[in-house]
């Protein structure tokens, strides 16, 4: 059940990121842009974790996924912060939801 839940949660909410303008003739800047790229992917797999903890119906700004999620990431030594921004991620897909916390 955990599978087909996760699996309509990608299709649903997540589309693929747009390509990019004009890829980089920068081979750092290009390695860099993979790196984010593999950051923000291994996120939205955290943030899929998150919504099994937390369900999408839980609000982050009503306190009740905060509530849920608050005392998973005081054992892993995260700030909360970060596991609400994985969790907005999750449900979205938009990566400006890890500005300031993940990337």
């Amino acid at each position: 059940m955990r599978a087909v839940v996760r699996q309509a949660v990608r299709d649903v909410r997540t589309a693929p990121p747009p390509p990019p303008a004009d890829p980089p003739t920068d081979p750092a800047l290009a390695a860099l842009r993979a790196v984010v790229d593999d950051l923000a992917a291994s996120t939205h797999v955290i943030g899929e974790l998150m919504l099994e903890v937390a369900p999408a119906y839980l609000s982050d700004t009503d306190t009740d996924a905060a509530d849920v999620l608050a005392p998973l990431f005081e054992e892993i030594g995260e700030p909360l912060e970060h596991g609400l921004a994985v969790h907005r991620y999750a449900m979205s897909g938009d990566r400006r939801a890890l500005h300031g916390t993940v990337l």
